[in-house]
């Protein structure tokens, strides 16, 4: 999926960390194989491909996905859209180079979500309408969450496994100390913190729009799509960070609360019971930051890391 992934984890003198990484490395190559667009041989591209109304038998790990990510879509209101595949390979967010006619028709497109236009009975897929999926709001938190079980099936209870900076955590340290995470500041020439959490058995994303992005007409806008317009978001949170029991849920959670925003955004968090964090640009080069759950903060301007 066009990036990378890493384990770190504490296991007894002398263990065999070799099948580990082997058996790491495969989880994760079965997750490209099956869920990739940079992968033109994928499951997943495979169902892109398939006509209309057509059932289409998928591999279960891609089916699972598949029914979170239109479950999330549903409780989001539309927020996350897995339907957005035209925008992000037109807007070249994905293997290709940006794509001006493929904009055109991105913008021009009746848009219906992916909750309401595919067909999911078990591993059988069906697309009611025509739709280009795209899972990069969500494969990677679940190849963290592959990571992560892969390490529980070879009796490692203390772990911390990431993709891209989607993180998951198991146990504790050895010490009893738990994990410790940087929420990174929101800032495209620089790589540091904005505040520290400690996280046990748990999983954080972060989504932003300080990483990935594309300049038009001298603005820069960011690789999260608005699925009412088949366009980047043309204003959103600085990032967004969640907190979910898996690395899948977070990561979607994630891309939906930069379409929603703040407001919005964390009266659904609370309805859902999820732990969110915001982090605002204030026009005068700081930052806000709104929080509900574990990371429930005062409006400030944040320019000190905090512990959560």
């Amino acid at each position: 999926m066009g990036t990378r992934w890493s384990a770190l984890f504490f296991a007894v003198p002398g263990f065999d960390t070799g099948p580990v990484q082997a058996a790491l490395q495969q989880a994760t190559d079965e997750v490209d194989a099956q869920m990739s667009t940079w992968n033109p041989d994928s499951d997943l591209m495979r169902l892109n491909r398939a006509p209309v109304n057509t059932p289409v038998v998928v591999p279960d790990e891609l089916a699972q996905v598949l029914a979170l990510g239109v479950a999330i879509g549903r409780a989001s209101g539309g927020a996350f859209d897995i339907g957005m595949g035209d925008a992000v390979q037109a807007w070249g967010f994905g293997p290709e180079a940006v794509n001006e006619e493929g904009i055109r028709r991105a913008l021009s497109a009746p848009r219906r979500p992916a909750h309401e236009t595919l067909e999911l009975a078990g591993s059988r897929v069906r697309k009611r309408e025509a739709i280009t999926l795209d899972l990069n709001g969500i494969a990677k938190g679940y190849g963290v969450d592959r990571l992560a079980q892969t390490l529980r099936s070879f009796g490692i209870t203390a772990g911390l496994v990431g993709i891209d900076g989607e993180m998951r955590a198991l146990g504790l340290r050895p010490g009893g100390e738990a994990w410790t995470i940087a929420v990174e500041a929101p800032d495209p020439d620089c790589r540091a913190p904005n505040s520290i959490l400690r996280l046990q058995d748990g999983a954080v994303a972060t989504s932003g729009d300080y990483r990935h992005g594309v300049t038009v007409q001298g603005r820069r806008l960011s690789h999260t799509m608005d699925p009412l317009r088949g366009a980047p978001l043309l204003s959103s949170p600085a990032s967004v960070t969640v907190l979910a029991p898996t690395c899948a849920e977070a990561d979607a959670w994630a891309t939906a609360f930069m379409v929603t925003g703040s407001e919005a955004g964390l009266a659904l968090a609370a309805r859902q019971g999820l732990s969110v964090l915001f982090l605002i640009r204030d026009g005068r080069g700081g930052l806000l930051s709104k929080g509900c759950g574990l990371f429930q903060v005062e409006d400030r301007s944040r320019r000190t890391a905090q512990s959560i």
